[in-house]
């Protein structure tokens, strides 16, 4: 194995047709709309931008606490806070678009209608590169049934977003780990018109608090990411990937180092998102950009693309 410097690798992607400069782009709902990442780390440096999820109308959110820190990883309970769609589109996508981030809108709704309004609001827009449906969110006409728990459902949802949206804006849906086959609901997006799929999304926990003897979040339960999770992601990419080679796939779930996203890669993702790792590393984009380079260095890859997938090429070494 020949082993390269770092410099000589190159880290540029495609995701669903759309080329990005690297594959690390922020997770939904971990750095808003990165004005505050920004700071840290200038966003056009990235290769995307994901947007917290935007609805038809401002939401509060739920009350707090709803944050609570875990052994590996962290719960979340916000309950979708944010601006609203028009919200977005007059105050953050002018700002990413004037520091040139690549601008991936999240959006989120609670039946088929709000999430086709949203899109065909998004018609006329400019300066976004692709639509993430985070279909995790209860359905309002089916007893809050979680679309992506039904693939009929998530389908559904997928179908009205892209029967909406110009079609050279890239619809990826977000799904859930907690099904009984992720398969089965990647599949039926897909079929629904998706161009990509995110994976994962949080998966459902809950935390006590021994001494009061209460849940920890007001909203009982929450969102469980960050190193915990990652196996899930790992495996559920390796499942997707196996079943649906053509498909590009975003991986998300517990990434906190260059090792950590080349596994994921491995297993078939074609970019990665980082998220929980942000919280206590806003600097994490730019540091494991880093070591990804120095992984595929060191293992003599000198393109990125070289490595998606590489765990499912049995008998090649």
């Amino acid at each position: 194995m020949t082993t390269l410097h770092p410099g000589d690798v190159d880290l540029r992607c495609s995701v669903a047709g759309v080329e990005l400069p690297n594959p690390l782009m922020t997770a939904s709902g971990c750095a808003a709309a990165g004005r505050e990442l920004h700071q840290f780390v200038d966003v056009s440096s990235l290769g995307a931008v994901v947007t917290k999820s935007v609805m038809e109308a401002p939401r509060s959110g739920r009350g707090t606490p709803r944050m609570a820190e875990t052994p590996s990883g962290m719960l979340n309970s916000i309950g979708l806070q944010g601006p609203g769609i028009e919200g977005f589109l007059e105050h953050d996508l002018p700002w990413l678009r004037a520091v040139g981030a690549r601008t991936v809108l999240s959006i989120a709704g609670v039946s088929v209608a709000e999430y086709a309004q949203l899109a065909r609001r998004l018609r006329r827009v400019l300066g976004i590169v692709m639509v993430e449906v985070n279909i995790s969110c209860p359905n309002v006409e089916d007893r809050g049934q979680v679309f992506a728990c039904d693939p009929g459902a998530a389908a559904a949802v997928i179908g009205a977003v892209r029967a909406e949206l110009r079609p050279e804006v890239r619809v990826l849906a977000k799904l859930s780990p907690d099904v009984t086959d992720v398969v089965a609901v990647a599949r039926s997006v897909v079929a629904a018109g998706a161009d990509g799929l995110t994976m994962i999304n949080t998966m459902l926990g809950m935390a006590i608090d021994t001494d009061t003897m209460r849940p920890v979040l007001a909203g009982t339960t929450g969102g469980l990411s960050g190193p915990a999770i990652r196996p899930v992601a790992v495996r559920c990419v390796y499942q997707v990937r196996a079943a649906l080679p053509q498909v590009p796939i975003v991986g998300v779930g517990g990434v906190r180092s260059g090792r950590d996203a080349l596994e994921l890669m491995l297993a078939g993702a074609d970019a990665i998102q980082l998220g929980t790792v942000l919280f206590h590393d806003p600097n994490a984009p730019v540091r494991i950009a880093d070591e990804l380079r120095a992984e595929l260095a060191t293992r003599g890859v000198s393109k990125l693309a070289d490595v998606v997938g590489h765990a499912h090429r049995l008998g090649v070494t």
